[in-house]
């Protein structure tokens, strides 16, 4: 099947196109983190001339732990990336875990981003297609543990008859045992045949689960990302951190601000190379 470019607000997400970027630091810990990082991947986007999509959760529902923080919530969630957009131009992804929160999302993000845990529910995605359509955006839908990658067809299909085809399919790695992860990088041309754009999630593939905290080995961002990215992935996903040792969710994955302009840097260079390839090589 023809892989279909999907429009994400300025930008273009395709097998063609230059790679898109979705980052951000994974939760809103506060009003100066969400300005501080969406400022500075902005000026990053600007200075390399990349496709970027700035990422925050206002509520992280599936902490290990009921003491984990989650965020501000919803609407002063929203009320941030609203202002995000607004002041850098940016266009904004959040994850939601309901449908109510999936149709007020819409209304402000370009993206609506669907768990990995969540991607079965089907009043989930039909919510999220449903509100993502009505106002020009698009579902991003990461591939679940547990499911294989051809199987996320049926995700898809979800989305595509409730009234929205303008979606993207993330490879987040898979299961093994009950501690690791791993990436198959053959889901990226799987998952091209279902016709939608792939994006790679270097965050949350490189996770150690278990504990009361998910652990993880953030050094592997950079291979894994350039695995993904020589395999056709069309864009990557990263969260990022001024302080990662110190932040509130996912610290362990993350890549510090200070080097996410060498590592998108990297990754153009990477697709930059296969786009120049020929075809089938």
């Amino acid at each position: 099947m023809t892989v279909t470019d999907v429009p994400v607000g300025q930008w273009t997400c395709g097998v063609q196109q230059p790679l898109l970027f979705i980052s951000g630091p994974c939760v809103m810990e506060d009003e100066e983190l969400v300005k501080r990082t969406s400022g500075e991947l902005a000026e990053i986007a600007e200075r390399l001339g990349v496709q970027l999509v700035y990422k925050s959760s206002f509520d992280k529902a599936n902490r290990t732990s009921i003491h984990s923080y989650r965020g501000p919530g919803l609407e002063q969630g929203l009320d941030w990336l609203a202002a995000v957009k607004e002041r850098t131009g940016l266009p904004v992804t959040t994850d939601v875990h309901e449908p109510e929160q999936a149709r007020r999302a819409a209304e402000v993000c370009d993206i609506i981003q669907i768990p990995a845990f969540l991607a079965r529910q089907t009043d989930l995605l039909q919510a999220a297609a449903e509100g993502t359509a009505k106002h020009g955006g698009v579902v991003n839908i990461k591939k679940p543990q547990f499911v294989a990658p051809e199987d996320t067809e049926h995700a898809v299909q979800k989305c595509r008859e409730s009234g929205n085809d303008r979606v993207l399919l993330t490879e987040r790695g898979t299961t093994f045992g009950y501690g690791r992860l791993v990436n198959d990088f053959r889901c990226v041309s799987i998952m091209h045949d279902i016709g939608t754009p792939v994006i790679y999630d270097a965050t949350h593939s490189v996770q150690t689960p278990g504990g009361k905290t998910t652990g993880g080995q953030r050094e592997m961002v950079w291979p894994l990302s350039r695995a993904a990215v020589a395999c056709g992935c069309d864009g990557v996903f990263f969260e990022t951190h001024p302080d990662p040792d110190n932040a509130k969710s996912d610290g362990p994955n993350m890549v510090p601000l200070s080097q996410a302009e060498q590592l998108m840097t990297q990754l153009t260079q990477v697709r930059d190379l296969i786009l120049s390839l020929p075809t089938n090589s």
